[in-house]
């Protein structure tokens, strides 16, 4: 059975589009309906759907972009906040898909398999204990992305304080902290960004200590993060 919340979720988490668009006052009802998520959150998320459904949608897209793709603190690639450009995000990106692919589901997106759209389009297929411990080992995380949406007076917010609830754990406060400390990405930096691009490319071959672990046994490294500079195009 599909957990609903975690796919509407996803789907407020993804690129937008006219199909989005268009589906948004049903994913907004979906997430109003749960009650596992605080009702002040619930709100927040359906007036973020509202709002989504009424813009105009090269407006967010633009900034879906500066948000998401032209700022390295708020990227939704989870490993690049515990990897960076370490030679460990090419093995657990393939342990990652092998996961995938053992609980019968194959990612059909270009986007990278520890995109948090694509994990919870996935955990939306799992029993709740299991998005539990998965959401609960990257906590801090989703707290700190939280925290630098509201920084920036974003909606999106809500979707990760949302996510935060469903976990149902409180996240490590010195972790959180040094994801804060770090400083926010100017978007418009472009020189800035250059020198992101220019880094060593992330290499995802096979690796000989992979196998095909639960979800959340590779998240579990998460409980320290070791931001380093990314490779966009990787």
């Amino acid at each position: 059975m599909m957990d609903r919340t975690l796919k509407a979720l996803s789907l407020i988490l993804s690129y937008p589009s006219r199909e989005l668009q268009e589906a948004m006052p049903e994913i907004g009802g979906v997430i109003a309906a749960d009650p596992r998520i605080a009702a002040d959150t619930r709100a927040a998320l359906r007036r973020l759907a509202d709002g989504f459904a009424k813009a105009d949608l090269y407006d967010l897209q633009e900034s879906y972009v500066m948000l998401f793709d032209r700022s390295r603190t708020l990227s939704l690639n989870l490993f690049e906040h515990v990897h960076g450009e370490s030679r460990d995000r090419g093995g657990a990106m393939v342990s990652l898909i092998e996961t995938y692919r053992a609980g019968g589901f194959e990612p059909a997106t270009s986007e990278l398999p520890d995109h948090l759209p694509v994990l919870l389009e996935f955990l939306s297929t799992r029993p709740f204990a299991e998005v539990q411990e998965t959401l609960a080992d990257a906590a801090h995380i989703l707290d700190a992305l939280a925290a630098r949406l509201v920084r920036r007076d974003s909606g999106y917010a809500a979707a990760f304080a949302a996510l935060s609830q469903l976990a149902d754990m409180q996240a490590d406060a010195e972790a959180v902290a040094d994801m804060l400390a770090q400083p926010d990405d100017d978007p418009t930096d472009l020189a800035a960004l250059d020198a992101v691009w220019e880094e060593t490319e992330v290499t995802f071959g096979p690796d000989p200590n992979a196998g095909c672990p639960q979800v959340r046994d590779m998240l579990a490294a998460m409980d320290r993060p070791t931001p380093k500079p990314l490779n966009r195009s990787a």
